[in-house]
């Protein structure tokens, strides 16, 4: 095993003792609530605060400057429940919300932010020194990483750029307070959170996320799609566990306590949030409604579907429009997906309808749902059939199709876990190899590219590329899985170990609303994924306008958060 410490051994020791005094408390004192005792459906689903990204003078549209914070407050997630300690997003600690203000950009117009970290000295939940971690002498680590931005990277939130209160204290690779935006790739749905190292997952289940749309008016309004309006929502969708005096609950104690005294492989909870209230309410009118669905989650998979068979039509996947509309009766969505629906309470029979899920957890092989976890959210059907002047057109976006004349490269992506003495994971790597060590994947500004994402593991891992954009080609299990597993372990050379001799096995088909370009896609395990990547827009041929070759790079990582925090995350760095 390669040596993952970023730390020296005293100084683990001494941060492993005060956070295991910290969190050695009893089930007792946890008093770990049990979510049947919140009542679904109470709340009604709120539109969290929008902030424009831009300016209008004199009717043109101009760049702008935001300063937003990241607060300590407290927080209603369901009307009986007390109040929960989170940390907040906001232009100020009393507009804050969980999830953080939705910023609306427009496209080839720049926004500006100011992160600032206002946030105290201690966690309001555990975390583990014992994984690859930031650890300032004082303060909580964050870094804002815009998810599915074509950005610098400078401003692209490396785990390493991390910075604390009145940025006191800043990791290795901090480079400035003011972070970039240039929004000119095409229009869609993005979303922003944090991504310091070691603690992506803790700073998140805390509550700092927020959604980010870049528009388009006069390329998106002739679509004639719900645009901007009371009938145009974003939905983040997360899960969480409570105790019984509203703290957010997270177990203290590792799966493996004599490695990592907290780590544990993935975080569940049975109280399902949306747009930060726990299965909310929604009054509709009977008329078409488009919802970008983001799942914020940690670890949990969602299949969405309706209980009274109501459909969904696709209208784009992650950050980028489908080249035609995709009807399904559910939706599969991997931590930090997005689904960018259409639905039609027209065709509704019911007056009320439940937002329902049934994925496994951990996906695909874990535990059915229950209950409480198995209910998203309520929908009441108000009136009667209406005139409706959206539309779904029969197309959408024309974007290029899979090119692969122009491939200049072809890599090989392997996915592991480790285990201890107990069969307990330890850790997990892509291509064998932790964080810290030297690059080994760099392209080419400009370069569309080949990657083939082998899971050697029983999990399904949502990848993501950070500064590139996707289509997957096709998924094909593996054959002779155990002896093809072995060499790789043996020796991590998907050639030499022959993997065209393996990749016989059953070819699995790319649902329709995942074929357009994406920038997560789901890893099936024991199987290879074939993805062509592209490193440039999709939109036009400009080059970028910034230099994609400059410090700190880029990264591509598990976006299971737990995973990625320990430490399925790899650096990426380009050459012009």
């Amino acid at each position: 095993m390669q040596n993952r410490e970023m730390v020296t051994k005293e100084k683990i020791l001494l941060f492993s003792l005060a956070v295991l005094g910290q969190l050695t408390v009893s089930f007792a004192e946890d008093r770990l609530l049990n979510p049947a005792k919140l009542k679904m459906f109470v709340d009604e689903l709120p539109d969290m605060p929008k902030i424009q990204g831009y300016d209008m003078v004199s009717g043109v549209p101009k760049s702008k400057s935001l300063k937003i914070g990241m607060f300590k407050k407290k927080w209603k997630f369901h009307k009986d429940l007390p109040p929960t300690p989170v940390f907040a997003y906001g232009t100020t600690k009393h507009t804050a919300t969980v999830p953080g203000p939705t910023i609306e950009a427009l496209h080839g117009v720049e926004t500006y932010v100011t992160w600032r970290n206002h946030l105290p000295k201690k966690h309001i939940l555990p975390w583990d020194p014992t994984i690859p971690t930031a650890m300032p002498e004082k303060g909580i680590p964050t870094v804002v990483h815009l998810h599915g931005g074509i950005d610098e990277p400078e401003s692209d939130g490396n785990s390493n750029a991390w910075f604390t209160a009145k940025f006191k204290s800043k990791g290795p690779t901090w480079t400035k307070k003011k972070y970039h935006y240039h929004n000119n790739q095409h229009p869609g749905n993005l979303w922003y959170h944090d991504h310091a190292m070691g603690l992506t997952r803790v700073n998140l289940l805390a509550g700092l996320i927020g959604a980010y749309i870049i528009r388009q008016p006069n390329v998106e309004a002739p679509l004639g799609l719900p645009y901007g309006s009371e009938f145009d929502r974003p939905l983040l969708v997360f899960d969480r566990a409570f105790r019984t005096d509203g703290s957010i609950y997270m177990d203290s104690k590792g799966n493996n306590p004599s490695i990592h005294p907290q780590w544990q492989p993935e975080y569940f909870g049975d109280a399902i949030i949306v747009n930060g209230k726990a299965w909310p309410r929604m009054t509709v009118r009977r008329r078409k409604y488009r919802f970008r669905i983001i799942n914020a989650s940690n670890a949990r998979f969602f299949r969405f579907f309706f209980t009274n068979g109501l459909r969904f039509i696709h209208v784009g996947s992650d950050s980028a429009y489908l080249n035609k509309p995709v009807m399904t009766n559910d939706i599969l969505l991997a931590p930090s997906e997005i689904a960018d629906v259409v639905v039609d309470f027209s065709r509704s029979k019911n007056e009320t309808i439940i937002l329902a899920n049934d994925a496994p957890y951990p996906y695909p092989s874990g535990d059915p749902v229950n209950e409480a976890n198995s209910k998203v959210m309520k929908f009441i059907i108000n009136g009667h059939h209406e005139l409706d002047t959206w539309r779904v057109p029969k197309r959408l976006m024309k974007y290029p199709s899979p090119d692969l004349s122009s491939v200049s490269h072809t890599r090989y992506i392997a996915m592991y876990e480790y285990t201890s003495a107990i069969d307990e994971p330890t850790h997990l790597y892509l291509n064998g190899k932790p964080y810290e060590a030297p690059v080994s994947e760099t392209p080419k500004v400009g370069a569309t590219e080949i990657w083939n994402i082998i899971n050697l593991t029983e999990d399904n891992h949502p990848l993501h590329i950070h500064l590139g954009l996707f289509k997957t080609l096709d998924q094909t299990e593996l054959v002779k899985l155990d002896e093809f597993k072995d060499c790789m372990t043996k020796i991590n050379d998907a050639i030499k170990c022959q993997i065209s001799k393996h990749a016989r096995g059953k070819k699995l088909e790319v649902p329709a609303y995942e074929k357009g370009w994406k920038n997560v896609y789901k890893m099936k395990p024991g199987a290879v994924t074939k993805i062509l990547v592209r490193f440039s827009y999709i939109h036009s041929n400009e080059s970028y306008a910034f230099d994609a070759t400059s410090e700190p790079g880029y990264v591509y990582h598990c976006h299971i958060l737990d995973h990625e925090d320990n430490a399925m995350m790899r650096p990426l760095k380009f050459y012009k």
